[in-house]
C-alpha cells in the first residue's frame, strides 16, 4: 500500500452489507500496512489458515471495524 493512497473516502455506507464489506477492507488494509512485504504475508497465511484462535482474532478485528462503521452510520436508522 502506498502511503499516499486514499482508499477510505468515508465511513458512510448505504447499507449494513456495504458497511461489513468496508470493515473487511479496513482490516485487510491494516494488515497490509503492518506487514508490507506481500511475500511474507503469503507465507504467513498458511500459519493462520488452520489456527482457530487466529481466525477468531481476525473476525474480532472485523467486528470492531464494523462497530465503528455502524456507529458512523447511526446504525442505518432513518
Amino acid at each position: 500500500m502506498q502511503p499516499s493512497e486514499i482508499y477510505l473516502e468515508s465511513l458512510i455506507t448505504s447499507t449494513p452489507q456495504e458497511g461489513r464489506n468496508l470493515a473487511i477492507k479496513l482490516a485487510r488494509k491494516s494488515i497490509g500496512a503492518i506487514q508490507t512485504d506481500p511475500e511474507i504475508r503469503k507465507k504467513l497465511r498458511s500459519d493462520y489458515a488452520e489456527d482457530t484462535a487466529q481466525l477468531i482474532a481476525s473476525a474480532q478485528v472485523i467486528a470492531i471495524e464494523f462497530q465503528t462503521i455502524a456507529k458512523a452510520n447511526n446504525y442505518w436508522k432513518p
